[in-house]
């Protein structure tokens, strides 16, 4: 918060503190100890000093806040590729899958790739610190990721021809919704 000076803090001149020869900010040495808080302040800014908080949105964005559970997956020390283990166990999940797919074996690499964002929903959930993976919140990293996780590995299981899992409901909600 700006800190003002508190009145009679010893000018006798009866001049303002805006008035002064040293300006509005300018303190007298020994008052360091007197200030005041007038106006409201955000949080401190990249040097440490309180910034003024204003209704209106900054044209830049000077910096984010990482998410919870955002920081390192391994210490300072580690090489890069340890520090993101989380984030690249899921990316080199999906890549095989995608491969596997590649290779004409669309079932088992699509469930793959579902197995691969439902293994990301559970090393969200258990490690505190997952790196890169926390894109969200961890409550919106977790839903989003085992959604679709869930769905990518019922959609593939389901496909046709000679669907591994079978609902019994579904065709007979796509024989009303089609016949009516």
């Amino acid at each position: 918060m700006p800190a003002e000076r508190k009145q009679g803090t010893g000018h006798d001149d009866g001049r303002a503190d805006d008035e002064r020869p040293d300006g509005p900010g300018a303190q007298d040495p020994g008052t360091e100890d007197e200030l005041t808080v007038r106006d409201p302040v955000s949080a401190p800014d990249a040097e440490g000093r309180p910034r003024r908080t204003t209704r209106r949105f900054p044209l830049f964005t000077r910096d984010t806040a990482r998410p919870e559970g955002g920081g390192r997956a391994a210490s300072r020390d580690a090489p890069a590729p340890a520090r993101q283990w989380p984030v690249l166990t899921v990316v080199a999940l999906v890549g095989i899958g995608l491969l596997v797919t590649a290779l004409d074996v669309f079932r088992w690499g699509t469930v793959l790739i579902g197995v691969a964002l439902l293994l990301g929903a559970a090393l969200r959930w258990v490690v505190p610190d997952v790196g890169m993976l926390a894109v969200r919140s961890r409550f919106t990293d977790i839903a989003t990721y085992g959604v679709l996780g869930l769905c990518i590995c019922l959609l593939s299981l389901m496909a046709q021809p000679n669907p591994v899992l079978q609902i019994p409901f579904l065709k007979d909600t796509l024989h009303f919704t089609v016949s009516q």
